[in-house]
C-alpha cells in the first residue's frame, strides 16, 4: 500500500470540493430559500435515490426530522427509500422503475418539494418520481453527478458535481446536504447564538 494513492484520492476530493465552492453556492442558496418557503407554508420534502444516494436521502431526512445542530421542532421530510414493503410490493407489481413515482403519487401535494439524488443523473426510478412530482405541482431539485444526465434538464434547480468518480460525487453530495441542513435550521429557527 502506498501513501501516494491516499494523497492522490485526497487531492481529487479537494479539487471537487473547490469546484463546488466556486460554482454551486448560488444554487444551494436558491434551494435553501425554496425549501424554507415550502416548510414555512406547511409543505413537506420528499427525498429519493438508489444505493449510496438512498443512504444520502435517509441522511437528509434524519437531519431535518431529528436535528442537525440545534434543538427545534421536527420538520416534515420523508425518505422514499425506507419502506421495504412498499419498495418490494411496487417493484414486484409494477417494476423497480415505479418505486418512487407511486410514493410521490400517494404522498406529494402541490407546493411540496421533491428532491432526487442520482450520481449519474439518469436513474430511471428517480426520473419517474420527479415526473410525477412536476405533474402534482411540486418544486423539484436534483442532486446529481457527472454531466447531470436527464434529470438536470427536468428539475427546477440542479446541483451537479461534474466529476466522473462516484465516490467524489457522493462526498460532495454529503457536504451539500450538511450545508442545506445548517442553512435551513438557521433560516427557520435563527442562529444557535440567538437561541441561547
Amino acid at each position: 500500500m502506498s501513501c501516494i494513492e491516499i494523497v492522490r484520492q485526497m487531492d481529487n476530493h479537494l479539487r471537487v470540493i473547490e469546484e463546488v465552492k466556486e460554482t454551486l453556492a448560488g444554487p444551494i442558496i436558491e434551494i435553501v430559500a425554496k425549501l424554507v418557503g415550502v416548510l414555512s407554508s406547511g409543505g413537506k420534502l420528499l427525498v429519493m435515490g438508489n444505493g449510496g444516494s438512498a443512504a444520502d436521502a435517509q441522511h437528509l431526512a434524519a437531519e431535518l426530522v431529528g436535528r442537525f445542530l440545534m434543538e427545534r421542532r421536527a420538520l416534515p421530510v420523508i425518505a422514499l427509500t425506507t419502506d421495504t414493503s412498499i419498495l418490494t410490493a411496487v417493484g414486484n407489481d409494477y417494476g423497480f422503475d415505479q418505486v418512487f413515482s407511486r410514493q410521490v403519487e400517494a404522498l406529494a401535494t402541490p407546493g411540496d418539494m421533491v428532491f432526487g439524488i442520482s450520481t449519474s443523473g439518469n436513474s430511471r426510478n428517480v426520473i419517474n418520481g420527479l415526473t410525477v412530482a412536476r405533474e402534482k405541482g411540486c418544486s423539484t431539485v436534483g442532486l446529481l453527478g457527472r454531466d447531470g444526465g436527464a434529470i438536470a434538464g427536468m428539475v427546477d434547480i440542479s446541483l451537479t458535481i461534474s466529476s466522473p468518480d462516484t465516490p467524489r460525487i457522493q462526498e460532495a453530495h454529503q457536504l451539500i446536504i450538511h450545508i442545506i441542513c445548517d442553512l435551513v435550521e438557521k433560516q427557520l429557527f435563527g442562529s444557535r447564538e440567538e437561541q441561547r
